[in-house]
């Protein structure tokens, strides 16, 4: 049962709805556009007004609960992106609460980075000693080796198994170097990034240069 009307007449047209219907279908009378944009009151509703929006009516047409509109996609699309622009506000606003307790200013950050660079440089710098032991003891071993070649003599096992240990053991520590000076860089970024955010939550400039002095 449905009725087009103007909004002055919904009180008269639910109470006269309510002399031909029963009580416990008058309490659930509903207001609702229509495809046309013209005002319908009924006792049920078409499942394609749901999403314009509707009202429960009570039996002397005033209005018991009024149901929004289903929201657009362009709607649900733009309450997504503000649920996550908050829950990325919110993870940065802990993160600074975390690095605001490491450092206080963008300064003491800067020192913090320059001794972990020099504290692992000079790790890099042991290193390269042990290198220089072990090319020593290559170097003997391959000259030894030269000599018992030029003599006609067959080299051992042993020497030939010591050459190639040595030479891998160089390899070894070459390459731990080598992701010692990426741990270097990556770790540098990281202290920048802190930095800068340090300068932003602060308000204070930092004051010594990035690159560590040279000793």
């Amino acid at each position: 049962m449905r009725y087009r009307l103007t909004t002055s007449s919904v009180i008269g047209v639910v109470a006269a709805a309510c002399l031909l219907l029963s009580a416990s279908v008058c309490a659930t009378m509903y207001r609702y556009t229509d495809e046309n944009g013209q005002l319908v009151i009924g006792s049920s509703i078409p499942q394609e007004a749901t999403r314009r929006g509707y009202d429960i009516l009570s039996n002397n047409g005033r209005v018991m609960e009024t149901v929004p509109p289903a929201p657009t996609a362009e709607e649900i699309a733009a309450r997504e992106a503000e649920k996550a622009r908050q829950k990325q506000e919110e993870m940065q606003q802990a993160q600074d609460r975390r690095l605001l307790k490491r450092f206080s200013h963008p300064d003491q950050a800067v020192r913090a980075m320059h001794r972990k660079i020099r504290e692992l440089e000079g790790i890099i710098q042991l290193k390269r000693g042990n290198i220089s032991v072990i090319s020593s003891q290559l170097d003997n071993e391959q000259s030894r080796a030269a000599d018992m070649e030029r003599a006609g003599r067959t080299i051992p096992e042993s020497t030939l198994e010591k050459i190639r240990r040595l030479e891998a053991q160089i390899r070894d520590i070459e390459r731990e170097i080598s992701a010692q000076r990426q741990d270097i860089g990556e770790m540098k970024k990281a202290f920048e990034e802190d930095i800068e955010r340090l300068e932003v939550i602060t308000g204070e400039e930092r004051t010594l240069p990035l690159e560590p002095e040279e000793n």
